[in-house]
């Protein structure tokens, strides 16, 4: 909050100084400038055709497909990963709707 105050009213004459000095030359004003204009990205997504999970017993040739995409160098092992929790959070969520149903099922069967 205290940098805010110190800050206010003045952002624009910064940034109009931070460019001038960048267009003349300082790598520093550069740097500062090209990222706020193209940020660096924390990852990036991920072009993988993945087989398609509507079950948990697909998730074993979702998770070979994933193994095979690293040996081949089309991703990165921690890309592989990353793919690898959404496919284990998909399963889990399918194992609970299941669960769910058939617990749904069982209650109605013993109601009657």
């Amino acid at each position: 909050m205290a940098v805010e105050a110190l800050l206010d009213g003045e952002a624009e004459a910064i940034t109009r100084k931070a460019i001038e000095l960048a267009k003349g030359g300082d790598l520093t004003a550069l740097r500062l400038c090209l990222d706020r204009i193209a940020s660096p990205r924390k990852d990036r997504p991920v072009l993988f055709e993945l087989p398609p999970i509507t079950s948990p017993a697909n998730a074993a040739q979702a998770s070979a497909a994933l193994v095979a995409a690293v040996v081949a160098g089309d991703l990165t092992p921690s890309e592989a990963s990353e793919v690898g929790k959404l496919i284990e959070a998909y399963v889990k969520a399918l194992e609970a709707t299941d669960f769910a149903e058939r617990l749904t099922q069982l209650e109605r069967m013993t109601n009657r």
